[in-house]
């Protein structure tokens, strides 16, 4: 379980950079992001899985406050061990699992990398299983490969995807991690796509989201950040007190609207101690 002080736990923007291109690792470590995924599994040809590895050892990012994670391989391919071998070895924040399936997947990855583990919940089989997934100790936060997802269900509206996204964040709540990481959007040079997929993934409940761009952070942080408006009625709320009986904007005022006035307010600390960072 991860606490509010974690960064894996209150990280907004996620971004992924590829291992082929270890000349980026330090650029997104400065991106602005909250936290990079070095990539070993899309990013990298099935040949060139080994040299990958190695670029990674090279090119490691130090001496930096960003947590960095690398997605490995799926445990059911033939690079799962190698590449939680060199994460031992890294020691990154996290690792990321692919097509994450059930509990002793996440446990498996988290004893051989030595390090916690990011389901990424991207399969039929890792959805009906999120109870376990969840429940399991080295599991830090989910992460949600929509696109993966709907190959696998054969969908084609990403509306076919919510009660998914709804589960994802009906799980994490009911076992106590934070809430979960939207998937990535892959209209790279539209602001407006990543604004909206940002801001409803925010409103099904999401903390942050993927990204494959760095042109796409600021739209998701400005997206995740508590509106104006919403700040100020969260201070009115919690100038009012709560005895039982105040009101505010015409809405009793009892424990659950506190304690939502006191999230508002927490995000808007964070979201305000990044853009000054």
């Amino acid at each position: 379980m991860t606490g509010a002080s974690d960064p894996l736990a209150t990280a907004v923007s996620w971004l992924f950079v590829p291992t082929t291109r270890p000349d980026r690792f330090a650029k997104a470590v400065g991106s602005g992001a909250d936290a990079v995924i070095i990539d070993l599994e899309d990013a990298v040809a099935a040949g060139d899985k080994a040299a990958a590895r190695e670029q990674v050892r090279a090119a490691w990012p130090r001496d930096t406050d960003v947590p960095v994670v690398v997605r490995v391989n799926g445990p059911r391919t033939a690079e799962f061990a190698d590449d939680l071998a060199a994460c031992r070895a890294l020691a990154p924040a996290a690792v990321v699992l692919p097509k994450t399936e059930s509990a002793a997947q996440v446990r498996d990855a988290a004893e051989a990398s030595g390090t916690r583990v990011l389901p990424l919940i991207e399969t039929a089989r890792g959805l009906i299983h999120l109870d376990g997934i969840t429940a399991e100790p080295a599991c830090a936060r989910l992460l949600f490969g929509s696109i993966d997802l709907a190959l696998d269900l054969g969908v084609s509206d990403d509306r076919a995807l919510d009660s998914a996204r709804c589960d994802l964040v009906r799980w994490s709540a009911a076992n106590g991690l934070p809430a979960p990481v939207d998937g990535v959007t892959t209209a790279v040079r539209d602001p407006a796509a990543v604004t909206r997929a940002a801001t409803r993934g925010r409103g099904w409940g999401f903390g942050g989201k993927l990204c494959i761009h760095p042109a796409q952070l600021p739209h998701v942080r400005t997206a995740f950040a508590p509106a104006e408006d919403d700040v100020l009625w969260a201070r009115r709320v919690l100038a009012a007190g709560h005895d039982g009986a105040a009101a505010v904007d015409g809405e009793m005022i009892d424990r659950p609207v506190v304690e939502r006035a006191r999230r508002i307010l927490h995000q808007a600390e964070l979201a305000a101690r990044d853009t000054t960072s």
